[in-house]
This record gives C-alpha cells, sequence and structure tokens, in this order.
C-alpha cells in the first residue's frame, strides 16, 4: 500500500469529486495530522536508534542481494542453504510454487523498485542494464499470470517509474529511453491470451512462448482460478495502459473485475475462493480475507485510490461491509461459507491475511486492525514467525514461513497511521528474529518449521521485493528517502506506481455499473476522510487501551475454548478428541467418536469411513464437537495432500523369465531414498520375519543385501523401513494386508512418516497393493530366486538377458508358470488408463497427519457433505497415504526434455510365443507413461 493511499483514510474533509492531485496532496496531509495527534505524549525512539536500525536492514538487504546476484543470478531465484541459483526443471518439482518461475531473472527484476527505496541508486541502474542485456521474456515455459503480473510486470513498471524519476532529477539515468516500460508492454501482450475466456477472467497459466491451447503450450485446460488470481490485474495493467496508451490492458482487467462483482454472493456479498472461468459458478465456496481472495480486496481499493474511479471503492466499501459483519470476530478473521455467512468454514487462519490490518488502514478503520496485528504479534512472538497457518486457540497448523512480508507491511501502516513507537519495537523485533533464526551465511532461508527452526533452501523474490522496503521505510524519515514515497501508491508485490497516473491516457469508460448489480446504500461510504480526533481521541493510550486485552491472547484458548476445558476437567472428562490426535486403532478414540455420534466403517479396499449423525449423538455439545471434528479432519487431509504429494513409482521384475515385462505401479513413501533423485535399486527379494516387520527381524540372514517383503499393518510404515534396514535389506516393499486390493480398483498411495524425523531411513520404500504384491510372492514360490528393480518409472529391458538359452526342460514349465503369472498381471500395466471422464468418477482420499497409524488416513472429498451445517456428514480414511491420481499430468518441463518416453516394447523381440501376447500391456504401459508426462 502506498502511504498517499494510506493516507486517504484520515485527516481533513476532502470533497467527493476532489480533482486527484488535490486528494493525493490532502491524503498526505491527513497522514501528518494523524501522525501529530498520536504522537502527543508518547516516548518516541530516538534517531540515533531508528537509523541504527535502518543501517541494519539496509545491510540486511545486501546479504540477500549480494549473495543472490554472486550465487544465483541470472537464475530466477537464490537457494540459500546450497548457495545456487534455483532454475525451473533443474530442481524437483515444487507444484504451483513453481509456477512463479520463468526464466526471467525473477529476483533482479522483482528487487528493482528496492534498490532505489534503500538510496542504491548506483546498483539500480546497473540492474537495469543487466534486465535489458539479459532477461528474456520469450521463453517456452508455463508461468502463472497472477504471479508474473504483480512480480514481473508490476517490478517493469516500478523499475520504469523510478528510473524516469531519477532520470528528471540529472543524475542518474540519464541514459534512460522507457526502456524497461517496452519491456513490460512486451509481457502485457504475452499475458492478453490468458483472457480469451467467455467470462474475462484469465486462465491461472500461460505459456509465454505458445500461449494459451496450442499443443506446445501445455496449458489451456483448466477450468478454475482463484479470485485473487483473477481480481489482482487492474493496478499493473492500468498502469500499462496509462503509460504507453494502450488502453486494451485496462480494458481486460476492468472486464475481470466486473465478473467476479457480479458473480459475488448476492446476498452475503462476499466471494468465494475459486472460480470456474467459463461458467462463473463457484468451484469453493469459503470466503475470507486471506489466501485465494485476499488482494481483490485489496485491489478494489487501491484501483480507487490510482485511477479515482468510484465504482471501485462502492464495491469495495459493499465487501468491507460484509467481511466486518460475517468474517471479522476481532481479533480474528475466519473464514465463512458465502451462502450461510454465520457458519464457520475453519477453524484455522493462514499468513496472508497479515496485510488486512493495512488494507484496513488505507480504509480508515483503526480499532480492528490494531486489534488483528496485536493478535498476530503475539502469535509471532510464541514462535518467532508466523506460521503458514494457525488455529483459533493459536495452535501451529501449518508449520512453515516462507519469509512473507505482510505483517511488516501492516506494521508499517500501522506507525505511518498513529505514530505509536509501539510499531517500531514490533519492526525491531522482525529484524532481529530474521537475522537470529533465518540468516544464514549465503541469503536468508525459508523457515521449514517454525516450531523446531529447521530451514528450507528457498528465498522468494518478493522477500526482497518488500520485506525491505516496508522495514526500511518504517525506521526512515522523510528525508531518509530520496524521493517523497507520499506520490506513489504500493501494489500487493510493494512495486511503487505514481499517483500522477490517475489523469493520464483516461481512454477507459468509466462507466459506473456497480448499481447495475445491486442498489447501494451510500449513508455508510466513507465519501471524505473522517476527522482525526475521532480516529484518534485525544489520549495518547489510545492504541495501547486496544492492544491491552490482547497481550496473553495466544497463552490462552479461545474465550469459549477456556470454559469447554475448565468445566471438562470439573467433571473430570477430557478435551474434546482433535482431528489431529485420532487414531482408527485407539478404542478410546473410537468410543469419543461415538459419543459425538461419528460412526467409523471399514470399506473393503482398506479404507475406513466416519460419518456423523448429530442425532446419535449424546447431547448437543457432544454433536457439536463431532461436526467440529468431520471439519477438521477434512482440513487436515487437505492439508497432507498439499503439503507433500508425489509421483507414483515402478516395481519392476527383471529376473527370468520376465526381464523386464511385468511392471507393477506402486506408491512412493514420503522418507527414505527419493528414487527421482537417486539411481534405481536393484536387487532380489526376500519375505521378513516376522512378516509385518515391526520388531527386530528374527532372519536378518535371508534379507541382507536384498529387498524385504513386509505386510501393511501393526505399526508405522517407518517402523518397518527401520527394522529391515538394521537387518541389512537395500529396500523394501510393503504390501497391503487388505486381501483383493488392486490398484485398478483403489487410488494410489504414498506412504507417510511417523511424525519424527526420518532423515535416518537410507533405503528406498514402496507400497504395494494386494493384487500386485501377489505376483511378486507366486513368482517367489514358483522361481524361489526373484530380482526386482525399484525405480521413480520403468526402465529398458535387457535384451542379452532375454536371449539367453535355457534348459528346455526348465523353458516349458518356466513359460507354463510366466503364462499364469501374466495371466494373472494382465490388468497391471493397465493401470490408470481409464478415460479422463473415467477417471474423474474416482474417489480421491487424502493423507492424514503422519501422527497416524497406517491403518488411519486418508479423506476423500468427493464422499464430504458439501455443507458442513447438515446432520449427516462422510469422510473416508486410509492409512497413512495419499491420492496421486491427481499428480499424473504435474511432472516439470525437464522431466519431458531429460526423460523421453522409453519404447522398449519396440526395442525388444519376445523371447517365444507366449510372452508375445503381453506386447498390448507393453503398449499400454508406454501410454501411461506419456500421460505422466
Amino acid at each position: 500500500m502506498s502511504e498517499a493511499g494510506g493516507g486517504r483514510g484520515f485527516g481533513s474533509s476532502v470533497p467527493q469529486r476532489a480533482p486527484w492531485s488535490l486528494v493525493a496532496a490532502t491524503a498526505a496531509l491527513c497522514l501528518v495530522s494523524a501522525t501529530s495527534v498520536w504522537t502527543a505524549g508518547a516516548s518516541p525512539m530516538s534517531r540515533e536508534e531508528k537509523q541504527k536500525l535502518g543501517n541494519q536492514v539496509l545491510e540486511m538487504f545486501d546479504h540477500a542481494y549480494g549473495n543472490y546476484m554472486e550465487h544465483a543470478y541470472p537464475a530466477d531465484e537464490l537457494m540459500p542453504l546450497t548457495c545456487r541459483g534455483r532454475v525451473r526443471g533443474q530442481e524437483p518439482s515444487r507444484g504451483d510454487v513453481d509456477d512463479a518461475l520463468g526464466k526471467f531473472s525473477l529476483t533482479l527484476i522483482d528487487s528493482l523498485d528496492t534498490l532505489v527505496v534503500l538510496n542504491k541508486t548506483k546498483e539500480f541502474e546497473d540492474a537495469v542494464r543487466k534486465v535489458l542485456r539479459d532477461v528474456n521474456l520469450d521463453n517456452d515455459v508455463v508461468v502463472s499470470v497472477f504471479e508474473t503480473n504483480i512480480r514481473v510486470l508490476g517490478g517493469l513498471l516500478g523499475g520504469h517509474s523510478l528510473a524516469i524519476m531519477l532520470k528528471e532529477k540529472g543524475e542518474y539515468m540519464q541514459w534512460y529511453n522507457d526502456e524497461l516500460l517496452q519491456m513490460a508492454k512486451q509481457l502485457g501482450y504475452k499475458l492478453l491470451p490468458a483472457f480469451n475466456t467467455t467470462s474475462g477472467l484469465p486462465y491461472p497459466r500461460i505459456n509465454l512462448k505458445f500461449g494459451i491451447r496450442k499443443p506446445e503450450a501445455r496449458t489451456g485446460t483448466e477450468t478454475d482460478t482463484c479470485t485473487a488470481c483473477a481480481g489482482t490485474l487492474i493496478l499493473e495493467f492500468a498502469a500499462l495502459s496509462r503509460f504507453t496508451g494502450a488502453t486494451i490492458f485496462e480494458e481486460y482487467a476492468r472486464k475481470a473485475l466486473d465478473f467476479l462483482w457480479e458473480k459475488r454472493q448476492r446476498s452475503s456479498n462476499l466471494v468465494g475462493v475459486t472460480i470456474n472461468i467459463h461458467t462463473g459458478d463457484w468451484v469453493r465456496k469459503d470466503s475470507g480475507v486471506g489466501a485465494g481472495i485476499d488482494s481483490y480486496y485489496e485491489y478494489l481499493l487501491k484501483a480507487y485510490v490510482l485511477l479515482g474511479d468510484d465504482s471501485f471503492l462502492e464495491r469495495f466499501n459493499t465487501h468491507y461491509d460484509a467481511i466486518m459483519r460475517y468474517i471479522s470476530q476481532p481479533p480474528l478473521l475466519l473464514d465463512v461459507h458465502i451462502h450461510k455467512p454465520m457458519l464457520n468454514a475453519r477453524t484455522w487462519m493462514d499468513a496472508l491475511l497479515a496485510f488486512f490490518p493495512g488494507l484496513q488502514v488505507l480504509k480508515g478503520d483503526i480499532r480492528p486492525a490494531i486489534e488483528t496485528h496485536e493478535m498476530l504479534y503475539q502469535v509471532i512472538k510464541k514462535h518467532n514467525f508466523l506460521p503458514e497457518a494457525f488455529t483459533t486457540d493459536f495452535r501451529v497448523h501449518w508449520a512453515q514461513h516462507p519469509l512473507r512480508p505482510e505483517f511488516a507491511e501492516s506494521t508499517y501502516f500501522l506507525y505511518k497511521a498513529t505514530g505509536d513507537p509501539y510499531y517500531l519495537e514490533v519492526g525491531k523485533t522482525l529484524i532481529e528474529n530474521l537475522n537470529k533464526y533465518a540468516r544464514v551465511p549465503c541469503g536468508f532461508a525459508a523457515m521449514k518449521d517454525v516450531r523446531t527452526g529447521s530451514h528450507e533452501d528457498r528465498m522468494d523474490s518478493f522477500f526482497l521485493a518488500e520485506m525491505f522496503k516496508y522495514l526500511y521505510l518504517l525506521f526512515a524519515d522523510k528525508e531518509d528517502v530520496i524521493f517523497d514515497i507520499e506520490d506513489y501508491i504500493f501494489t500487493t508485490e510493494a512495486h511503487l506506481l505514481p499517483l500522477w497516473l490517475s489523469t493520464t491516457n483516461q481512454r477507459i469508460s468509466k462507466k459506473n455499473t456497480t448499481s447495475e448489480y445491486t442498489e447501494l446504500d451510500d449513508s455508510n461510504f466513507d465519501w471524505t476522510c473522517p476527522n482525526t480526533q475521532i480516529l484518534f481521541p485525544n489520549d495518547p493510550l489510545y492504541a495501547q487501551s486496544i492492544r491491552e486485552p490482547l497481550k496473553n491472547v495466544v497463552d490462552k484458548s479461545c474465550p469459549r475454548g477456556i470454559i469447554r476445558v475448565e468445566e471438562s476437567f470439573r467433571s473430570g472428562a477430557k478435551p474434546p478428541l482433535r482431528a489431529r490426535d485420532f487414531m482408527a486403532t485407539n478404542p478410546e478414540h473410537l468410543e469419543i467418536l461415538k459419543k459425538m455420534g461419528v460412526s467409523l466403517i471399514h470399506l473393503k479396499d482398506g479404507r475406513v469411513q466416519l460419518v456423523q449423525h448429530a442425532i446419535q449423538a449424546a447431547s448437543s455439545i457432544d454433536a457439536e464437537d463431532g461436526l467440529r471434528f468431520m471439519q477438521e479432519m477434512i482440513e487436515l487431509s487437505s492439508q497432507q495432500q498439499k503439503e507433500q504429494q508425489l509421483p507414483p513409482r515402478a516395481v519392476q521384475i527383471v529376473s527370468h523369465p520376465f526381464f523386464g515385462r511385468v511392471v507393477l505401479t506402486a506408491g512412493p513413501a514420503q522418507f527414505g531414498l527419493d528414487l527421482s533423485k537417486h539411481k534405481e535399486t536393484r536387487g532380489f527379494v526376500a519375505s521378513s520375519k516376522p512378516y509385518n516387520g515391526c520388531s527386530e527381524l528374527t532372519n536378518p540372514e535371508a534379507v541382507t543385501g536384498k529387498i524385504a517383503l513386509i505386510q501393511r499393518g501393526q505399526c508405522m510404515f517407518a517402523e518397518k523401513a527401520r527394522n529391515i534396514q538394521n537387518a541389512g535389506a537395500i529396500g523394501g516393499i510393503v504390501i497391503d494386508d487388505n486381501e483383493g486390493s488392486s490398484s485398478d480398483t483403489a487410488p494410489l498411495f504414498q506412504m507417510a512418516g511417523d511424525g519424527k524425523d526420518t532423515d535416518d531411513i537410507t533405503i528406498p520404500m514402496l507400497f504395494l497393493f494386494s493384487k500386485e504384491g501377489s505376483i511378486i510372492l507366486d513368482a517367489i514360490r514358483e522361481y524361489e530366486e526373484v530380482e526386482v528393480l525399484l525405480s521413480d518409472k520403468a526402465k529398458d529391458r535387457d535384451p542379452e538377458m532375454e536371449n539367453e538359452e535355457q534348459p528346455s526342460s526348465e523353458n516349458d514349465s518356466q513359460n507354463q508358470s510366466a503364462e499364469q503369472i501374466a495371466s494373472s498381471s494382465q490388468e497391471v500395466d493397465l493401470v490408470d488408463q481409464e478415460s479422463p471422464e473415467e477417471s474423474s468418477l474416482n474417489s480421491h482420499p487424502e493423507s492424514l497427519s503422519p501422527a497416524d497409524t497406517d491403518n488411519a488416513a486418508s479423506i476423500s472429498p468427493s464422499e464430504q457433505n458439501s455443507n458442513p451445517t447438515e446432520n449427516h456428514e462422510t469422510t473416508s480414511l486410509d492409512g497413512e497415504c495419499t491420492d496421486l491420481d491427481n499428480q499424473l499430468q504435474e511432472q516439470s518441463e525437464t522431466e519431458e526434455d531429460s526423460n523421453p518416453n522409453v519404447s522398449w516394447g519396440k526395442k525388444v523381440q519376445p523371447i517365444d510365443s507366449i510372452l508375445a501376447d503381453w506386447n498390448e500391456d507393453i503398449e499400454a504401459f508406454e501410454m501411461m507413461e506419456k500421460d505422466e508426462l
């Protein structure tokens, strides 16, 4: 957010239709006025200490930026633990996170205007020259339209804005002739094909070189996008139109915003998280101010600030009223259902909502901003950083922290609004924590787990684009910045756009379409800056009085939770069962489920289904606990699926008479040797004793140097792996204990750890369903010596081994047995070959927390009741495993380049007529591999 924009919330009155230059000027005066009111009686931080902290921020930026330029450039991002660049396709795919990377030196572009804000004008000039010389925007890579817009297009426009400012000052950038703007225009045209939908909402991804829907593009089949993804374009696209005079960009962005406004839920005036880009139907109907929606609201208000279009303010005020009515539960901000907004959709909050107090400052609603900010600060003081998600009782829900800047952003704007030195102390804490816990020799590393302090080899570009801007400006006085920051507005990526754009190239029709969709009550709309005496009463302890009740909020549960726990202990009962603690094999837990009206059903495929009937609960309180438990279970399952998704693996029988013809689809493990990064493991198989592998093996001599076969059940997967590894096994195959289970009827799974550190497990572990496992067991009974290959995908067969002559007497019997085994495995190689229509009918279980045993795991969204308010809810569980069906098309581009399709069906001649029948299966498996790529 910009200071000028933030100032619009306070100060003396501004006429409703004032010229924008007057509005901007008055906004700046509003900010000064508000600050002077508050600081009376306060104890400000000394100028010397502020300078010291500002210099510390400069040194931290130099450490991050310098290491990126030394070890990573021209790569998109720095990997600070390994001191190298992250290049798309050269590192293991991280899924959607990698969609921000486009081989266009992302961190450098994202940091351009930060260099100027931090008074590093010489470095800025050098950086611009590097961008113009080295950056290519015509790469054959699929990128996120949203991320590319806010980071790259926004970075180029922010760099251009400050480049022309420096050129006007006459000392730097005298050679500059709008080159960054021309690059921005080129990129803008590359993004435009994404808007080729009937709704005007853009596709979520686009190929920079080939656009949308072409075979070479590898994208354009998506149907859904997030609300923020479609609604966070107007600032950059409008600025590009105003800078260049090409109106098409602003027109497309306005059309997308118009469509989202039209599709809001009319009774609640809320929007959902994801929407179908073709039909406009809401796909996810929960609504909040965090991930998926956040910057949509931000850009409505800032579009009014930058462009002066009243309709954007009207829409924002309508949404804001709904947010404060339904989502805001001070100091919490909880997601609700758009159709039933009085019902919470989650019991946790995500870190991205930390921007919202800053947006409330821009709105001029200071009290709730102070409350929410203080709550977030208490969470940070407990965990050193803000976890990616935390529950309403302030426990960690998702433990990662990728060095997000949103809390620093809100801290800066609250300080600018109030002048309260308390927020300088908050900023000081942020600096200390970054240096103490995130700083590494090659930069700053994201936190993998805020509870343990473990790091992730990641330093996102937004860390340099935003964090250091806000921290430096927090401690800087006006004379410490070489230009007037109040002449600019901050985008959601903290890029700077000049406010004078509001009066430049205004060729877009400003038809007020808001009233076409709803009748609005203007009485609650702030058309003027409110009086500072109302915002900041003449009480120097005003903000402190708001914060004081929240000082210990994190050390306690929610008020209602405290009452419930105290009542429970007084009555001798235990606190309600939480989904994260549930174990399907614990009789006590099953009894609690029964009391809550939740029944447990064992399905034939090994999964367990949970069904809630509130009427069967012991009491209304137990029924409410049951509803919460079911909601938590659904959220926990979804979380686990997102946290770690691995592609399927292959178990290939390579010994005679199979020679690699039999390939069994196997589920991977989240621990042990990663077969996608290391050479495959080859060895003979041997059954472990005990077969369940849950205790020290009694036959270590049989499994030493071999791949151990173990049965699922009785203990954790990681425990089995440790036992066979200690016995000398070089790998392990877990066979499902549910007789008759098969990968052609059940979703593919991945084995989770035990909730502890599994780095001690160094052997590969794979999972086979019962039918596939029986093929190996039958082969052992027939041939005794069976050799298999554990790999990330099937390998070429060995022609030399196939052509080895075998004694005729053995050949006959072996061919006969091979035929038997072939007949039993006819369907194995055909797994996952259904048409997309057929696949969509399958349920897709998702894994639970690894704290559960291997027979208590995943939830099937297709079996969930979409309306948690109903008295009947269903949830499916299965053991420590995660559905992989949806991952087959998510392989990285390098896999396409470096791992061409295996064409071994064409290379190998059958050894006899019996084995020739397998050619059809071989071709089918090749087709499956192509689908994976």
